[in-house]
């Protein structure tokens, strides 16, 4: 028995015509002599109550009184009514299909209820609904403790259900399908020229996706790295021949070397800048984490540390370096881009190229760092365009992102 996952995200199945063409993927599955399972998050459809966040609204969102026991009781409902749904019309499309929640397709979680962690799966049931159905679509983004509690996973969960169960099963694919045609070279709304990566390595997407890049949620990716699962990441809206992006470890179905795979940002972040004359930096970070503010993009030095906050967590940090007497600046609207490339690694002159590219653009670097396979700048965020427009010119402008045959 081949299985292979089939992820639809909240695009995917917002109405009977998303549905409809996310159906044609699960009727091709099927007649290449597969086993499908579905894999569905909430709908995402704008007004709906049955959504994530149309749920928390009915309870007041962040002023809710509930406990986040019962947080997950009724968030877990959205998923549940997308699988229940899903299995309907795939009964009525011809297809023998049941619908399982998180918990009833043996997904076992701690109790950190609201971002919980996969402690097992079991993959008996599923395998027992496959004696009598072709179609097993289950409730993703959630599960149960071994007493039964309903837990969630986290925004973005359901990736990691997927994953999840592709590993328990030893499934042969797992397909995340997005509203976009696979993982692109950057954002296409910031830059006309992004173009769809036909290859790319589990370290390169996972450090896209931890940087900000949405397609899909990092901890799916560290576990199809883990399991070496065959996974790819598609459109819906695509046939069910064209293959999106690939994922996997390097492999000779590379045509080419590059240095630079894609570039990613994140937004609306607060530098702080603060001398260690009053506070040591071990001091600075202990106010931090006692604030439970986690910090980020550090750098230290004799008489300083510098790092970064959301700017919805700025207000605190002042209050709480104020009330300790530190000396600190802040530089507001930031935004932090990552340029990750497999090949950086022991390539002389990247940060030379990064330099002069945002000096073309007269774009200041207020912070940097570097790993193996990333580069990161902090920028304003009013230079974010032009930085990522000049970053992909200079780097990925002549490559030719194309699986050799």
């Amino acid at each position: 028995m081949e299985i292979v996952i089939q992820k639809f995200g909240g695009t995917s199945v917002k109405d009977s015509t998303a549905r409809k063409q996310a159906l044609v993927h699960v009727k091709y599955a099927i007649e290449q002599g597969k086993k499908v399972v579905v894999v569905v998050s909430a709908f995402r459809e704008p007004g709906a109550s049955y959504t994530t966040d149309g749920l928390l609204n009915l309870v007041h969102n962040d002023q809710s009184k509930l406990s986040t026991r019962e947080l997950d009781m009724l968030v877990s409902v959205g998923e549940i009514v997308s699988a229940t749904v899903f299995t309907e019309e795939t009964r009525e499309a011809g297809l023998n299909a049941i619908a399982l929640t998180g918990r009833e397709a043996g997904i076992v979680t701690d109790d950190e209820f609201q971002n919980t962690k996969i402690l097992n799966v079991d993959p008996t049931p599923i395998k027992k609904a496959f004696k009598t159905v072709d179609v097993v679509v289950v409730a993703g983004f959630q599960g149960a403790t071994k007493d039964g509690e309903i837990t969630t996973i986290g925004r973005g969960g359901s990736d990691v259900s997927a994953a999840i169960l592709g590993m328990a099963l030893k499934a042969k694919q797992v397909d995340i399908f997005t509203d976009v045609a696979g993982i692109m070279t950057a954002d296409p709304q910031l830059v006309k020229k992004a173009r769809c990566i036909k290859t790319i390595s589990y370290d390169e997407l996972a450090n896209l996706a931890h940087n900000g890049a949405r397609v899909i949620h990092p901890r799916a990716v560290e576990i199809a790295k883990q399991a070496n699962l065959s996974m790819r990441i598609r459109a819906t809206y695509q046939q069910p021949e064209d293959l999106g992006t690939l994922v996997g470890e390097e492999t000779p179905t590379i045509s080419h070397y590059r240095t630079v795979t894609g570039l990613t940002s994140q937004t609306d972040l607060t530098q702080f800048s603060v001398t260690t004359t009053v506070l040591t930096s071990g001091q600075i970070f202990q106010l931090m984490a006692t604030q439970k503010l986690s910090i980020d993009f550090i750098n230290i030095t004799p008489n300083s540390v510098v790092f970064n906050l959301p700017q919805s967590c700025t207000e605190l940090a002042e209050k709480i370096l104020t009330n300790a007497g530190a000396k600190y600046q802040t530089v507001s609207n930031c935004a932090k881009v990552a340029i990750v490339g497999a090949g950086i690694t022991g390539t002389p002159g990247i940060t030379a190229r990064i330099v002069n590219a945002l000096a073309k653009r007269h774009i200041d670097i207020l912070q940097s760092a570097d790993s193996y396979t990333t580069i990161w700048i902090l920028i304003k965020k009013t230079d974010l365009t032009a930085a990522l427009n000049g970053l992909h010119d200079e780097f990925l402008r002549n490559h030719q992102f194309t699986v050799a045959q």
